[in-house]
């Protein structure tokens, strides 16, 4: 038996439309997610025009489908012409974004709709203009849960006189929306856009247009993140089996063992704390598998190894320490300072004559931990320093670990002079570094 057919008003037909716009953005974003090439790109920030295009016809080819399905079905819900040309500006450039805009705008301007090309290609180049003018984290950082830090950030923006990039990439689809809405009650039948004459449902236009750009970005960020860490547990296990290594080698357990063999007869109790740290070091690296820890507990590891170092070189060895309080609960990749210290004995002091002293200083520079591992050996000359950080295995590792996970705020420098020493200083973004841990 036929049920009569339940129709719904206007404004719950609006509703609706705009629900499933939304759903449909956040599904079509997951499955170009999937894609293993559409996912390299949007890992590296540096595109060469295959990929650019590769990108634009991932985007393209669905959004111009939903576009002729508005057209030819009249279903509304998928016409994402602005947000999908600002989408392609803002993830890959203006002339991406341009392509993107003027291909889903065809179908539009086949059925007369004049004012759509112009529209949608000026979506594109306006969302590629926010991205040539912004960091590029930002952009990653923009996500749907931006909206409930409005006042927070609109403060800050006042309080410190700085452009505040979340605020912008908030504003950018609210301006472009008010634009259509505005030419599109002027010129109906040119440009298509979703009205009502209830103000709360065009609040709510508005904030679909907001959460159908934003969406995406953190569905795509959430894959980049990802990626970043099964490249840290690769990077992690890398680093083990060095640091490992590095500790066990016959060269430092002979020179360990032979300090403990001269110490049993004249000082039996620090030859037992010997034997104690290297079975509690041997084990720590065996059994961790955290693969972020406090800077509290990095420095800790380090103590029972440079503990060690200092016994077997006695007084020619002298370990300083200059951490500020207020980094020892940052977040910092697990044996990450490790091979910095090891590289310090091996290369600035073990061949030098005469005692030596090794630094370790921690502290906050803006939004920065800077930690800085620093000797006084036989330092690097001028040939060496600029291939030092690819060359060598323990130095490479910490700076691959380092642009993998924080990208290019996150760095590994080394400076030094012949005969001065030299010094090696990790810069960690303090924003990105908690949000590692919770991704």
């Amino acid at each position: 038996m036929l049920q009569e057919p339940k129709f719904l008003s206007a404004g719950q037909f609006l509703l609706t439309t705009l629900v499933v716009k939304l759903a449909a953005m956040a599904a079509l974003a997951t499955m170009l997610a999937r894609y293993r090439r559409f996912r390299h790109i949007l890992i590296f920030e540096q595109r060469n025009w295959p990929d650019r295009l590769v990108f634009a016809l991932g985007l393209a080819v669905p959004f111009t489908m939903g576009v002729a399905a508005r057209i030819l079905l009249n279903y509304s819900a998928v016409d994402l012409t602005l947000e999908g040309a600002l989408l392609a500006g803002l993830i890959a450039g203006p002339y991406t974004g341009a392509i993107v805009g003027l291909s889903l705008s065809l179908p539009a301007l086949a059925a007369a709709e004049y004012g759509a090309p112009f529209f949608a290609v000026g979506c594109g180049f306006f969302g590629g203009g926010i991205r040539e003018a912004c960091p590029k984290e930002s952009i990653w950082n923009f996500s749907p849960f931006v909206i409930f830090s409005v006042p927070r950030y609109v403060w800050r923006m006042f309080r410190d006189m700085q452009v505040n990039w979340q605020v912008i990439l908030l504003l950018a689809p609210i301006g472009l929306e008010f634009i259509r809405q505005m030419v599109g009650a002027r010129y109906p039948l040119r440009l298509f856009h979703l009205s009502s004459p209830d103000p709360a449902l065009t609040l709510l236009v508005y904030l679909a247009t907001i959460l159908t750009v934003s969406t995406p970005i953190k569905i795509w960020n959430n894959a980049r993140i990802e990626h970043r860490l099964h490249e840290q547990e690769k990077l992690l296990l890398a680093a083990k089996v060095e640091a490992l290594k590095s500790q066990i080698n016959p060269h430092f357990l002979f020179n360990t063992l032979a300090s403990v063999s001269s110490l049993i007869r004249s000082q039996p109790e620090t030859a037992r704390t010997v034997i104690q740290k290297l079975s509690g070091l041997l084990r720590k690296l065996m059994q961790n598998q955290e693969q972020f820890v406090t800077l509290r507990e990095e420095l800790a590891a380090i103590d029972e190894y440079l503990d060690i170092e200092v016994i077997r070189f006695g007084s020619r060895l002298t370990v300083r320490k200059s951490i500020a309080p207020d980094t020892l609960d940052v977040i910092v990749p697990s044996l990450l300072l490790q091979p910095l210290v090891e590289n310090c004995i091996k290369h600035g002091f073990a061949r030098k004559v005469g005692p030596g002293t090794i630094t370790i200083r921690s502290r906050r520079e803006d939004n920065l931990a800077v930690i800085e591992i620093e000797d006084d050996g036989l330092g690097i000359s001028d040939e060496r320093l600029p291939h030092a950080l690819s060359s060598g295995i323990g130095l490479s590792n910490v700076n691959e670990r380092l642009r993998v996970l924080y990208g290019a705020p996150g760095r590994l420098t080394l400076t030094g002079l012949p005969g001065q020493g030299a010094c090696a200083r990790v810069q960690i973004p303090l924003a990105l570094a908690e949000e590692r841990v919770s991704a």
